[in-house]
């Protein structure tokens, strides 16, 4: 890590920058020009350098007093107002999901960049900011405001035009209810022995199920209180069909581990090995890393974020 405000450390961020492929920055719009590490200067040393900023909200002169923080994002873009119960307060999401979806984007531009490069042999800005990552991956929300001039609103856990598409309660927690299409919900009321109600007409579209979705719940929560959530997991995946449990973030490592996709793998080597998640990424021509280490098995030399607990706990 280098101390940009150190004379020795600067040097060799220039230095680095004048033979690098890539830059990437994320200070305010103009802060890496006090440091003379700004796209112009340092494009005319290595013009074939991708360079890449990701803010807040742009570089235009209106967005330059902007902070750039995930809740920030979060709040201003709507994406709150989406989540939570319908007559609740807005939450943000769990996780910073507006800090990854523009980490995501900027990589899609980078390597973009790149792959023209290798066409012109010269390289490019790449801009990326939070609040435009996260209008775009709101994606069917924002699609409704611009083309059909609706404002979308929470709904809890319900879809506003898929039904059953939500977590139902069971005999013991819960599981998610999925009908994406018709032969689906026909193929789910034959696993919850509801076969009358396939073949009833009030719910023979999604539409129709969508317009009834208050009779039809009724139905199915009586169906699944007959049995517990891994009952109704095990015939769900018999049968092909979508749904699951809600986990928790352990459970969900574990059911990963279980389906084999190998999600942990050791990072580092020897005593200095951590466990730590693998990049979701797989080629076929390159090696993939192998997990080391089961879910939950062995010391950790991580520590819990806030909010978390260690089992025992």
């Amino acid at each position: 890590m280098l101390a940009l405000t150190d004379e020795d450390d600067l040097a060799l961020a220039h230095e680095l920058a004048a033979r690098a492929d890539v830059l990437i920055e994320n200070m305010r719009p103009g802060g890496m020009l006090r440091f003379g590490l700004d796209h112009d200067t340092v494009r005319a040393g290595n013009p074939g350098i991708g360079y890449a900023s990701i803010s807040g909200f742009g570089t235009t002169e209106q967005a330059a007093s902007l902070a750039g923080y995930d809740l920030m994002v979060q709040g201003i873009s709507g994406l709150m107002s989406l989540t939570g119960d319908p007559d609740g307060p807005a939450y943000r999401a769990g996780m910073p999901v507006c800090d990854v979806l523009a980490g995501l984007h900027a990589t899609v531009g980078i390597l973009a960049a790149l792959n023209r490069r290798h066409e012109t042999g010269v390289g490019q800005r790449i801009e990326v900011d939070l609040l435009s990552s996260t209008l775009s991956g709101l994606v069917n929300h924002t699609s409704a405001v611009v083309a059909s001039d609706v404002t979308p609103f929470r709904m809890g856990n319900a879809h506003p035009s898929l039904f059953p598409y939500e977590p139902l309660p069971t005999a013991d927690g819960e599981i998610l209810v999925i009908a994406g299409n018709d032969r689906q919900f026909a193929e789910l009321c034959e696993v919850l022995g509801l076969l009358g109600v396939a073949r009833d007409e009030r719910f023979a579209t999604n539409e129709d199920r969508t317009a009834q979705r208050a009779a039809l719940l009724t139905l199915l929560l009586e169906a699944l209180a007959t049995r517990t959530t891994a009952e109704w997991f095990d015939l769900l995946r018999a049968n092909g069909l979508p749904g699951g449990p809600v986990n928790t973030v352990r459970e969900g490592v574990a059911f990963a581990a279980s389906v084999g996709l190998h999600p942990v793998i050791e990072a580092g080597d020897g005593d200095a090995a951590v466990p730590s998640i693998r990049n979701p990424i797989t080629l076929s021509d390159s090696p993939r890393p192998t997990a080391t280490r089961r879910p939950g098995s062995g010391s950790t030399r991580t520590s819990c974020p806030p909010g978390s607990r260690r089992p025992g706990d």
